[in-house]
């Protein structure tokens, strides 16, 4: 983005978000650094043109297709970059914070970092894991990483908070590994065993070292895992079986609530942000199974026809959009989660795999008069300086907003912010 300034606004500036009312979410939120003067905290990322490889801040999608990694800007749905990393690249996952993103060579031993600064590899990379990775997944304060490396039957726990990145510890689990997910406490590991009959494998993360505490029996050749984000439910796509199974974690030891219908040949699953919705991309009958998980059974409620071959499946941090990677239709479809209908379709992203999505950190001011403060915009006010502002997801863009506020500052903010009483 350009990150273009205007003058000063009044209070309660129209076509704004404010927490009282909302305007249609595809307004775009942003704020540019303001008058000199002002000291930042955080470290400032460049708020120019990115060249075609590099990331503006904003919210990004990455997908893994065949040797490379493309990079979609979802404020235009268009590709910003290719990221060329060799091998075969299967599972791909960004960390909570958006400064990296995690790509494993399902053809090798090795996970490449990305970093979203600069979509480049990250210092370290590539990271040796085991065999055949496939699946990858972060622990929620980004810390730990897992790889579900299917050549040996295990997956290995990886230490991000050391360069290189070590892999501090290896669990045995159970064969051909698939996929895997974290829940939002970080304390178990899911694990989708590709077998007939298929299994779940569940790793205590919190012991020394991680450990196997339950394997709970599940649908045919089980492929996608996911978990809620109040970590009570997994959802596990069978992709022979045409069907997800549904693990209540909060019984003890976990176990299968409930089998839920989908398409054909389920891959990969994923679960709105607010935890009322799951999507499933079937790649036998190129569409995706949207469930309501707040039904009693969950049900499906709608199928959307995407791209050919539908694999990787990812919702926006805002619950807004579902982008689904199509493998063989070498295409990246783009879903509204209000309408449930296909509004974008990316092309140019050959044998598209994973995808992610999420916000890559910038940081910019947007400065309010003395006595007043930013309510508009989608920013939220935190900390303790009364102008500055961590930013929620809510639109396309997330910022990270930080420093000090003299107050001989001008007002220098967006057509998305307001001023308003604290």
């Amino acid at each position: 983005m350009s990150g273009n300034t205007i003058g000063s606004l009044p209070p309660d500036t129209g076509g704004v978000r404010h927490r009282e009312r909302e305007v249609p979410w595809r307004a775009r939120a942003g704020a540019r650094i303001a008058a000199a003067g002002v000291i930042l905290a955080a470290v400032v990322f460049p708020l120019t043109n990115a060249t075609p490889a590099a990331a503006d801040p904003g919210t990004y999608a990455y997908i893994a297709n065949g040797g490379t990694v493309s990079v979609i800007n979802t404020s235009t749905n268009a590709v910003a970059g290719t990221i060329t990393l060799g091998g075969a690249r299967r599972g791909l996952a960004m960390n909570p914070a958006g400064t990296r993103v995690y790509v494993t060579n399902s053809t090798g031993t090795t996970m490449s970092v990305i970093d979203t600064a600069t979509n480049l590899p990250a210092p370290g990379s590539p990271v040796t894991v085991g065999t055949n990775p496939r699946g990858v997944a972060v622990s929620p304060d980004g810390t730990r990483v897992y790889t579900a490396n299917q050549g040996g039957d295990n997956v290995a726990v990886i230490d991000t908070t050391v360069t290189p990145h070590a892999v501090v510890a290896t669990v045995n689990v159970g064969s051909s590994l698939w996929n895997l997910a974290v829940s939002p406490d970080g304390t178990r590991v899911y694990t989708a065993n590709n077998n007939v009959p298929g299994t779940v494998s569940v790793i205590d993360t919190t012991a020394t070292p991680p450990v196997v505490i339950d394997t709970i029996n599940v649908g045919n050749t089980p492929r996608g895992v996911a978990v809620s984000p109040d970590g009570t439910r997994v959802y596990v796509t069978n992709n022979t079986g045409d069907s997800v199974s549904v693990i209540d974690t909060t019984a003890t030891p976990p176990v299968v609530i409930d089998t839920i219908g989908v398409g054909t040949d389920p891959r990969g699953v994923a679960v709105s942000p607010d935890g009322t919705r799951a999507y499933v991309a079937n790649e036998g009958s190129n569409n995706v199974s949207v469930i309501d998980t707040t039904a009693t059974p969950p049900a499906v409620i709608g199928t959307i026809g995407v791209g050919n071959t539908p694999i990787g499946v990812a919702v926006s941090p805002d619950g807004t959009r579902v982008y689904v990677a199509n493998n063989t239709g070498d295409s990246v479809s783009v879903i509204d989660t209000l309408t449930n209908t296909v509004t974008t379709t990316v092309p140019g992203i050959p044998t598209a795999n994973s995808v992610a999505v999420g916000a890559v950190p910038g940081t910019a001011t947007a400065q309010c008069p003395p006595g007043t403060a930013l309510t508009g915009g989608g920013f939220e006010i935190t900390g303790p300086f009364p102008n500055y502002f961590n930013s929620k997801p809510v639109v396309n863009d997330t910022w990270q907003i930080s420093g000090t506020n003299p107050t001989t500052q001008t007002n220098t903010l967006t057509p998305q912010a307001a001023c308003g009483t604290p």
